[in-house]
């Protein structure tokens, strides 16, 4: 099933910042997130168990317990165990670093085996009190996590979580899977194989304004010619593109800043806000099934949903391409 088919709508939450990304955020502001993203009509919210080791699902599991399953969609993450112990030594997260350093203590070991799959969609389905989970991502199989030894763990994965997903979907247990990254090339390759069939992924960070020329040209036509979907995370760059101090979970580069100054002095010319700049850059390509932005306070909610229907006027666009700030095969709302 084509994951437009499965998604209710082009706006979904991302629950990266339930886990205590960047900042310890308080139960109650954590829950009154959620709510206000179910209130503001949202009803597709993305998870992981990395997301805090287990944090974000748990929260997410005790604001959504009450609400009535058949209306929303839930997708969560594989490759990663968390174990009841504590962790005792510094954590390895790749290019991702300490954004969970607030999180829970406990020891999370990343495993990708056919077992492993099914244990860690077992442990979702308690933290999140669900009965099912309806996409479920292979989450950070790629370069920015292990580096040079990323390609061993896809092959773990083609073995081992890929045919367990394919089973799991094909029997009904889940509608859709796909992987879960933060780079173009784990998807490419995934797409070249003969034996999984996957229905799309999720792509962090990589079809933003701030970076989607590799995605444009290598990924997403080959996506859109398969009738697969992306969903894309991360719109605003880790916070980038809308003022944040944070790129790819970094300090921004005065690179990275100079372009987000460009593209606002243009924005704000227009009357255009830059979320809204953002998220209809990004589901301006027919290859994207939806947008998740992530949230940790309840009046980024309704930003965003103001953001997707934001009226932007077909000039602002043609000035960002004129002025070489997005690429010029890149679909535009205009």
């Amino acid at each position: 099933m084509a994951l437009k088919d499965i998604l209710p709508s082009k706006l979904g939450f991302g629950a990266a910042p339930l886990g205590n990304m960047f900042r310890a955020i308080p139960e109650d502001e954590a829950l009154a997130t959620v709510e206000a993203a179910w209130k503001d009509g949202i009803r597709y919210f993305d998870n992981a168990p990395f997301y805090g080791a287990g944090l974000a699902e748990i929260r997410m599991g005790e604001a959504l317990k009450d609400k009535p399953r058949d209306q929303y969609v839930i997708s969560t993450k594989v490759g990663r165990l968390v174990l009841d112990e504590v962790e005792e030594e510094a954590r390895d997260n790749g290019e991702k670093g300490d954004v969970f350093a607030n999180g829970r203590p406990n020891k999370v070991i990343n495993d990708y085996s056919h077992d492993a799959t099914l244990r860690s969609i077992e442990d979702s389905l308690t933290r999140l009190q669900t009965d099912r989970i309806d996409i479920v991502w292979v989450h950070d199989l790629a370069q920015d996590f292990y580096g040079d030894a990323w390609i061993g763990k896809f092959e773990e994965a083609r073995t081992g979580a890929f045919k367990a997903l394919d089973r799991l979907r094909d029997d009904g247990t889940i509608k859709a899977w796909g992987l879960g990254v933060n780079r173009v090339e784990a998807v490419e390759l995934l797409l070249d194989l003969d034996g999984p069939r996957p229905d799309g992924s999720l792509l962090a960070g990589r079809y933003t304004l701030l970076d989607h020329d590799r995605a444009l040209e290598r990924l997403m036509p080959k996506v859109a010619n398969r009738g697969l979907g992306i969903v894309i995370g991360g719109p605003y760059s880790s916070g980038a593109l809308v003022g944040g101090p944070n790129f790819e979970y970094a300090p921004a580069t005065p690179k990275i800043l100079a372009k987000v100054a460009a593209i606002k002095a243009i924005a704000d010319r227009h009357g255009v806000s830059m979320k809204a700049a953002g998220l209809q850059f990004s589901l301006a390509n027919p290859a994207v099934a939806a947008v998740i932005p992530g949230a940790s306070r309840p009046q980024r909610i309704a930003e965003d949903t103001a953001a997707l229907n934001e009226p932007i006027h077909v000039d602002f666009w043609r000035e960002l391409r004129d002025a070489g700030l997005v690429n010029p095969a890149a679909p535009l709302p205009l």
